[in-house]
C-alpha cells in the first residue's frame, strides 16, 4: 500500500473544489429554473394583459351599441375577430316573435349566427341547475346552437344569457383547437362578458319596442302610416340609386262599413286583424305593410317589376277571398278586397318627397278604379 507524506494510510484530503463546483452547479440550475418560472409567469401576465385590453375593447363596443342589430354585430363579428375564434352563434329566447320581427323588417337580412327559440326550456336543460359557462368538447346536445356553421369547433364555451332569474339567450363560442376552452379552466372574464351581454340585450330589446310602439298599429299589428311614410321617403331614394322598380299597392277592405254596420265594430276588428295577417303572408321580408288608415293597407315592394307585383296582390286578394272569417257572427262572414298598384317612374322627377308622394297618389287612383269597376279585383295605374 503507497503511503502519502505523512506516512500514514490515510487518503489525501480533496484539493480541487469538488463540492464547491457541485454548490455552483445547483445555483445556477436553480437560477435558471426560477428564470424560467419568472419568463412564463411574465408571459402569462401579458397575455392576460393582452386579453384584458380586448376584453375591455369588446365590452365597450357591447355597450355603445346602438340597436339590436349593432350589439347583434358586435358579437358574431367583432367578437371572433378579436378573439380568433372559429365560429361564434347566439340563441335569442324569443316566445313573441319580438326579436324576429325586429330584426326582419326591412332590406337588411339577419345576422349569420343568429337563432331564435320558442321558450327558455332548450335552455334550462343543457345548462341544468346551473347558469355558469360551460367549457370542453362539443357534445350531442350542443348541436343546436352550432347548426348551419362551417367550422366544426374542437371545443366550445357556452355562456348562459340570464336576466332576472330567467334565460333570455345563449353566446356560444367555438374553436377549431380541442385545448382552447378545456373543462375546468378559468371562467372569471366569460361570466363577467356573460352578465354584460344579458343586461345590454335586455336593453336593446327594450328600446326596440318602444320604438316599435310609435311605429305599429296597436290594433293589426303591422306598421303606421307615420313609419310608412318615413320608409316609402327611403325606398324611393334606394330605387333611384339602383335603377330597381319599386311598386306600391294600396289595398282596401270592401264593405268594410256594411261590416261594422251589421256585425259591429268588434267584428270589424277582428276584420281587419284578420286581413293584416294574410297579407304578411304573402309578402317577403324586404316587403313592407302598413294600416293607412280606416280600412285600407298600403305596401311597398322594393325590387319588383310591375308583373310580379300584380301577382303578388292577386294572390292576396285571392287567399283573402277565398277565406270565411273565423268571428263568431250568425253567418261565416266572407271578406273581399280591392287593390291598387303603380310602378315609381324611372325617370323625371328628382325630389324624392315628391315622388313618394305621387307614388302613393297613382295608386289610390288605380285603386279607386278598381272599387268602381266592381271591387273584388286588382287594377294597375295608367
Amino acid at each position: 500500500m503507497q503511503k502519502n507524506e505523512t506516512g500514514s494510510g490515510a487518503t489525501a484530503p480533496d484539493t480541487t473544489g469538488g463540492p464547491a463546483r457541485l454548490s455552483v452547479a445547483l445555483l445556477q440550475a436553480e437560477n435558471r429554473r426560477l428564470r424560467e418560472q419568472l419568463d412564463g409567469l411574465i408571459a402569462e401576465a401579458r397575455l392576460n394583459q393582452d386579453k384584458l385590453r380586448r376584453f375591455d375593447q369588446l365590452e365597450r363596443k357591447v355597450i355603445g351599441a346602438a340597436s339590436l342589430a349593432g350589439l347583434l354585430d358586435t358579437l358574431l363579428q367583432d367578437y371572433p375577430a378579436l378573439f380568433e375564434l372559429d365560429c361564434v352563434t347566439v340563441a335569442l329566447v324569443d316566445a313573441q316573435y319580438e326579436a324576429a320581427r325586429i330584426l326582419g323588417e326591412g332590406s337588411a337580412s339577419q345576422p349569420g349566427g343568429l337563432l331564435f327559440l320558442h321558450s327558455e326550456q332548450p335552455l334550462q336543460q343543457l345548462y341544468a341547475a346551473g347558469a355558469r359557462p360551460l367549457l370542453g368538447a362539443p357534445t350531442a346536445a350542443h348541436e343546436f346552437l352550432f347548426e348551419g356553421q362551417s367550422a366544426t369547433p374542437g371545443s366550445v364555451a357556452l355562456l348562459p344569457l340570464v336576466h332576472r332569474g330567467a334565460f333570455i339567450g345563449s353566446l356560444n363560442l367555438g374553436s377549431r383547437d380541442a385545448t382552447r376552452f378545456a373543462t375546468g379552466s378559468s371562467t372569471d372574464f366569460l361570466e363577467r362578458l356573460a352578465a354584460l351581454v344579458a343586461v345590454c340585450l335586455d336593453s336593446a330589446l327594450a328600446t326596440e319596442r318602444l320604438k316599435l310602439a310609435g311605429l305599429t298599429d296597436g290594433l293589426t299589428g303591422v306598421h303606421n302610416r307615420r313609419y310608412f311614410e318615413s320608409r316609402c321617403l327611403e325606398e324611393v331614394q334606394a330605387a333611384r340609386r339602383s335603377t330597381q322598380p319599386l311598386v306600391c299597392l294600396l289595398l282596401d277592405v270592401d264593405h268594410f262599413k256594411r261590416i261594422n254596420d251589421t256585425h259591429g265594430h268588434p267584428a270589424g276588428d277582428a276584420v281587419l286583424r284578420y286581413v293584416a295577417r294574410l297579407i304578411r303572408a304573402q309578402l317577403r321580408g324586404s316587403d313592407v305593410v302598413a294600416r293607412y288608415g280606416g280600412e285600407e293597407f298600403v305596401m311597398l315592394l322594393p325590387a319588383t317589376p310591375l308583373p310580379a307585383a300584380l301577382d303578388t296582390a292577386e294572390r292576396i286578394r285571392r287567399v283573402i277571398a277565398a277565406q270565411s272569417m273565423p268571428v263568431q257572427v250568425a253567418e261565416p262572414l266572407r271578406i273581399t278586397v280591392s287593390i291598387g298598384a303603380a310602378l315609381l317612374p324611372g325617370e323625371g322627377e328628382v325630389d324624392a318627397a315628391v315622388l313618394a308622394a305621387a307614388l302613393v297618389q297613382r295608386a289610390d287612383q288605380a285603386l279607386y278604379a278598381a272599387k268602381q269597376g266592381g271591387r273584388n279585383r286588382v287594377l294597375a295605374a295608367d
